[in-house]
């Protein structure tokens, strides 16, 4: 809810430095007392129930005179952020630098991490879903039916307040990332914490993880799979690169992932083995039962306790 429009705010900027303090304070209350009506009222739409916090950048005065024009006219559960959003920010980047008893989930692409993730949830297990957080599966395909992702802010933030619903006693599984998904990043802090993490390697044979993402993106656009192959032509090379796509134009998802595979395999291979080999429990398994790979997963972790 904008107090001053950018050409009223420039003014008032204007007067403080040209004039004084108590000459910005005036043209601002004159701006703003005819809004007042109309603030109470789209307060009233974003909270019906009374319960407010109110912010603005540093928590000055914009606030607290928000915050009482509120008291004044029905709000009677009102908070007020000390410092403002600015410090509101400055506190959920620190909190990414407290250890986390984070468990992280690995495995080649197709292993099915994700489903993986929610039935160790259902099991009672603390889940911390980073790829739905971010409406991004991580890869070149990632976006594809997916929706809009958040501005890395807005992740940060949102990320923050999965951490405060958690009990930091016990584990808190992560699924393995790069710093990047899609075009959400990491936090630098929480992402160095996941590297030096114990992880939990699921071992699936090749040809079940392609049948899993057969399955997975076979219902999706050809046009959107095209698209994405050709944003890894590079890495595929251009045999490949046409191999896949006639597999496309086939509707053969299940070539397509045997090929595409051979490069995804290889760079996740990578990013391991930077990884301490002491971290780096291998579990091996035959097939992509995400419940039964679940059940395995925290079997081997009571093991390692």
């Amino acid at each position: 809810v904008p107090l001053f429009s950018d050409e009223e705010r420039a003014q008032v900027g204007t007067v403080y430095k040209q004039q004084s303090k108590e000459a910005a304070v005036e043209l601002g209350y004159k701006f703003v007392t005819p809004k007042l009506g109309s603030f109470i009222s789209r307060a009233s739409e974003v909270a019906p129930s009374g319960k407010v916090t109110v912010h603005c950048w540093r928590g000055g005065m914009r606030s607290r005179a928000f915050a009482e024009h509120l008291s004044e006219n029905g709000f009677d559960r009102i908070k007020v952020v000390t410092g403002g959003y600015k410090a509101f920010r400055n506190f959920v980047l620190n909190q990414f630098e407290k250890p986390l008893p984070i468990k992280v989930l690995g495995g080649y692409t197709g292993s099915g991490k994700t489903p993986v993730l929610h039935e160790l949830r259902k099991l009672g297990e603390q889940v911390i879903d980073l790829e739905g957080m971010a409406c991004h599966k991580g890869s070149a395909f990632g976006g594809i039916g997916q929706g809009e992702q958040p501005t890395v802010e807005q992740f940060e933030n949102d990320l923050h307040e999965a951490l405060t619903k958690l009990d930091l006693s016990r584990p808190v599984w992560v699924e393995d990332e790069s710093h990047n998904i899609g075009k959400v990043k990491l936090p630098m802090d929480l992402y160095g914490q996941m590297r030096k993490a114990e992880v939990f390697f699921i071992d699936i044979p090749k040809e079940e993880r392609a049948a899993h993402l057969a399955a997975e993106y076979g219902v999706c656009d050809n046009r959107y799979l095209a698209e994405a192959v050709a944003r890894v032509s590079k890495r595929l090379g251009g045999l490949r690169t046409k191999e896949a796509l006639a597999g496309l134009e086939e509707n053969n998802f299940y070539k397509v992932a045997l090929i595409t595979l051979d490069y995804y395999d290889k760079f996740y291979l990578r990013g391991l083995q930077k990884r301490n080999p002491q971290t780096v429990i291998h579990i091996q398994l035959s097939g992509t039962d995400h419940r039964e790979n679940a059940l395995k997963i925290i079997e081997i972790t009571k093991k390692n306790v």
